[in-house]
């Protein structure tokens, strides 16, 4: 669910008549990457200030009741995406689940990367035994489907926000861990970090000045993919029955209330999938973007 980092590395060789046309090619590439990544960070800006304000916005309240049940969209003005079989808004609940599934998504994230890159650069600088041990441990996590981990956490604990993103940052933390490791271990024997050992600088201060600032921004650039993945996981929880409780909105608990009127009403599924998909879309544009910038950056 949280994909993996694979290091792949592409060598070809080029006519030299054919430099043009690859460069053209190139360039087409990173135009049509930077017009998904600006596309995908307005739809990100729009749906987390929806999220975030969504209190000062005229909507009703995503779990008031009322008697105008199972309109479809655009039937009427008060309810511009309708209602669901209670007659509840079904745009009141997207934004009010938006703030459920983007704020376990995100602070799982966060729990991750912080976690994830703090072992992973201690087990890349230190070795020995504390990075095999490091090492068992992340592959033993990836080892497990990330569904069915998840599922053991809920279980042993009560499904709340709190264990979602505690559990979601576990599933997280093992893919910025290898990351950080990685890079750690690439710049650990460099000139710099050398000189700063001869000089008398200690660990702490050689892995926060030297080796920090230069793992930071790969972990970052795979962070929006890490999101994506955990925002899918949240919503398959959710989905199952297992995520958030009702009656607060989630774009995963909204699909599965819909599925059992998919066929007279579906619109009850394709609201809240469209903004589940828009968002997991969204982040994953902005990963690609940022890995290709800071590619590009490290090969100048």
């Amino acid at each position: 669910m949280v994909p993996e980092p694979t290091p792949t590395t592409v060598e070809s060789a080029v006519p030299p008549g054919d430099n043009g046309e690859v460069t053209s090619v190139k360039r087409r590439r990173r135009r049509r990457r930077d017009i998904g990544a600006a596309l995908g960070a307005c739809w990100l800006i729009l749906i987390v200030a929806a999220a975030v304000f969504a209190d000062l916005l005229p909507l009703p309240s995503p779990s008031e009741v009322t008697d105008a049940y199972s309109l479809r969209p655009f039937q009427t003005g008060a309810h511009i995406l309708g209602t669901d079989e209670l007659g509840r808004d079904e745009l009141s609940r997207a934004i009010y689940g938006a703030r459920v599934s983007l704020s376990v998504a995100l602070g799982a994230t966060l729990i991750a990367l912080v976690s994830g890159t703090a072992l992973g650069i201690a087990a890349g600088y230190f070795r020995g035994a504390l990075d095999t041990t490091f090492d068992i441990g992340t592959s033993t996590v990836l080892a497990f489907p990330p569904l069915i981990l998840l599922i053991a956490l809920v279980a042993v604990m009560d499904p709340s926000t709190t264990t979602l993103t505690i559990g979601l940052g576990i599933v997280g933390a093992p893919t910025f861990v290898r990351i950080a490791r990685a890079n750690t271990i690439a710049f650990a024997n460099r000139e710099f970090v050398t000189a700063a050992k001869s000089l008398g600088a200690g660990h702490l201060r050689i892995i926060i000045r030297e080796i920090l600032p230069n793992v930071v921004l790969p972990v970052l650039s795979f962070a929006t993919v890490v999101a994506a993945g955990l925002v899918v996981a949240e919503g398959s929880l959710s989905f199952l029955g297992l995520g958030i409780p009702p009656p607060a909105p989630s774009w995963g608990g909204m699909i599965a209330a819909g599925r059992e009127s998919l066929y007279e009403a579906p619109y009850l599924v394709l609201v809240p999938g469209t903004f589940f998909f828009l968002t997991v879309f969204s982040l994953n544009r902005l990963g690609d973007w940022a890995r290709g910038r800071i590619g590009k950056e490290s090969s100048l």
